[in-house]
Formats: C-alpha cells, structure tokens, sequence
C-alpha cells in the first residue's frame, strides 16, 4: 500500500517506519524531524500526500491539523483515507473529518495510547472514528503499528474515547501517588503495598503496570530515574481537553478538574516539564516533611 505519513516526530517517526519494514511504500513529511530508516523523504506534505491511498498525520494539536487538514486534503488522492492519529480536541476532529469526507476522502480519528515505547515496538491502542469502510481500509495498517484498534464509532469518537481513558489515568495516577507516600509515612514497606493493592480493590493500570514506586511491580519509569515514558506536560494537555470536552458537553468531571489542576502545577509551576509524573512521588514525600 502507498502512504504518506505527516508527522516523523517521536511517535509518528516509530509508527512510519514500522509501516515500512512491513513492505509498504512510505513518503513522509516533518518540518524538522528526519525521515526514518525506510521513509522516502519529502520536500512538503502536499508532495508526500500525492497518489497515497492512506495519509496519516501525527501532529501536536487540533489547530496544526486543521491547518495541515486544509493543506493536504485537496492534493489527496480521490477516495483514499486521512487518518490522523494525533490527539486533539473533539471538535477539530469532527471538522477535519467533515472536511475530508466533502471532498470525497475517507476519514478516521484514531488516536493512540501506548506511548513511545508501544510506537516502536508496534504494540499501541488504537482508538477509532470514522465510517466502517474506511475502518477496513486502515485496519491492516493498524495490526503493523499496535495491537489493538476499536472502532469506537463516527467522527469524534476516538478522540472522546481517548479523552475519557487520560482523564482515568491521570486521577488514578495521582492516587496511586499519593497511596504510596502516604504508605512511606505509615513506615509500610512499598513492595507489601504493592503486594496487597495489585490484587485487591486499588487495582489499577497505574498501580499494576506503572507503578510510580521504584523497586515495585513490572519494571516503569520510576526505575530508570523517572526518565519519562508519557511526559507529564503530554497528560496535561490530555486533561484540558478533557475539560474543555466537559464543558462542551455539560458533563460534571470534577476529579478530573481537580487532576488537571494539580498536573498544571506540577508541569508549570514547579519545574516538572519533561519529567514523567510518576516523579510526583518524591515530591510529595517532600511536601510531606514541611
């Protein structure tokens, strides 16, 4: 299959060159990133776009896409599939996709959960909006770059589905967080708590598969110095756009308000960018000793 692959950065760089180590025909466009082992280069994203049957974007925000959006889709090939894979507000995803499907084009949103380490080794979640055809379409793309896409439903869908699975992660992180430093202060031993929480009611992904204590449970961030496997400022954007989805919708999320409030000081006011929020754990430890 021909595709074109907008967006070479961290995650999209990964993505693409797995969809070229798997024998298909990849062009890709960055700004700044190079193209990776495999990925034809282009000079523009109009360039790269042109006669590909699947375009996926991976771009930082709903207003990057809507701008790439009104660039790339009139270079499109005719009925071909813009696929982004970026993680942006619900209405621009909407927008993009009515865009595209007025000139004739397919259209999915499906944002992906895994992180950089799911997108080299092609294990990433897809979640996905979109008509069923062009769901089919994409299908095989997606059993290269992860190992599970849920069709959510229409346009929108898979950015409200991966909207709604951060805001999760992101109160329950914070809890688990909390739990364990709370657990320093009781003088319990971290690998106990674990032992009990893990298989009981505190079960969680953040407990189980990331834990935020080093030492503990399969291996994560907080034992490689906390270098960062989903940035922490990546989670806050997440949870505005959760926010902002909540207040569009009139729906009542008020720990994921709190959430986003204490990522926003974390990430901005007290020099965490860049660092995975499992590094809370110490802070609040030092918080703590007042």
């Amino acid at each position: 299959m021909k595709i074109a692959f907008i967006g070479l950065g961290n995650m999209g760089g990964p993505m693409a060159r797995n969809l070229a180590a798997a024998g298909h025909e990849v062009t890709g466009f960055d700004l700044a990133a190079p193209a990776p082992e495999g990925v034809q280069a282009a000079a523009s994203a109009t360039e790269a776009v042109a006669g590909a049957e699947v375009v996926v974007t991976m771009l930082p925000n709903g207003a990057i896409l809507r701008q790439v959006a009104q660039e790339i889709v009139p270079a499109m090939a005719a009925e071909a599939v813009l696929c982004d894979c970026s993680t942006v507000d619900v209405e621009s995803a909407r927008a993009v996709a009515a865009e595209a499907q007025a000139a004739g084009l397919g259209a999915l949103d499906a944002p992906v959960s895994g992180g950089v380490g799911g997108a080299a080794a092609g294990t990433l979640t897809f979640m996905v909006g979109g008509s069923d055809a062009a769901f089919e379409t994409v299908r095989p793309l997606f059993e290269i770059m992860g190992q599970k896409a849920v069709h959510c439903g229409g346009p929108g869908a898979g950015q409200a589905a991966k909207i709604c699975n951060n805001m999760i992660l992101g109160v329950t992180m914070i809890a688990t967080c909390e739990a364990f430093a709370l657990a320093d202060k009781l003088g319990l031993d971290r690998q106990k708590m674990f032992d009990v929480v893990s298989t009981s009611s505190g079960y969680s992904w953040s407990m189980n598969a990331y834990c935020p204590a080093p030492g503990v449970g399969p291996t994560s961030p907080a034992d490689n110095g906390y270098k960062p496997g989903f940035a922490a400022e990546l989670m806050l954007k997440d949870l505005r756009l959760s926010q902002q989805a909540a207040e569009d919708a009139d729906a009542d999320t008020p720990m994921g308000r709190l959430a986003a409030q204490l990522y926003e000081t974390f990430v901005e006011a007290e020099g965490g960018r860049g660092r995975d929020f499992s590094a809370m754990l110490p802070r609040f430890e030092t918080r703590g000793r007042g």
